[in-house]
């Protein structure tokens, strides 16, 4: 890398559910392919998928990093938090990881549309310079009651998770 480019970005992929047999789920694909899209103007980039193991095996992390190989990314490209519970865990662990990793580019968020102004405010929160990737083409969801549900429980989950985030940044040592 020339002394005047820019640092390569790490691409965060918030994790979504696994079903049964280790399948993702729509949302999970979709997120993982609205990284990849990005992405392919960062061939350098740094791919951080995240979370940990929610109601069906393997861990979110792990089933985004097989769809990211299948897409043809190398392993140096990944780096997979398979710890995180939720958001606030998930952004606290890529914190962690990308500071031991010495990453000092940019970082964007990928993850669906209604989900994104939260993980961008907590990366930024957390100490990370983050900005959102183009989120991914939604499926509408069959009843506007279920659209409705996802979008109303961001009004709660975001300063809620924003104060978490403050509080768990003034009590940790990194």
């Amino acid at each position: 890398m020339s002394r005047n480019a820019a640092p390569a970005p790490a691409i965060v992929i918030f994790g979504a559910a696994v079903h049964p047999g280790g399948q993702p789920s729509g949302a999970l694909r979709r997120r993982v392919e609205a990284a990849l899209t990005f992405g392919k103007n960062h061939p350098h980039a740094l791919y951080v998928p995240t979370g940990g193991l929610g109601n069906h095996p393997p861990a979110e992390a792990v089933v985004m990093a097989s769809l990211l190989r299948a897409a043809g990314i190398t392993d140096k490209h990944i780096l997979a938090e398979t710890t995180g519970t939720d958001t606030v865990s998930s952004v606290m662990q890529v914190r962690r990881l990308l500071r031991a990793a010495g990453h000092p580019g940019p970082v964007f968020a990928a993850s669906s549309a209604y989900h994104l102004p939260r993980c961008v405010l907590l990366l930024r929160l957390a100490g990370l310079p983050a900005r959102a990737c183009p989120p991914p083409q939604a499926l509408a969801a069959a009843h506007w009651r279920k659209r409705w549900y996802w979008r109303l429980r961001e009004i709660p989950a975001l300063p809620w998770d924003a104060a978490l985030v403050l509080w768990l940044r003034a009590t940790q040592r990194t």
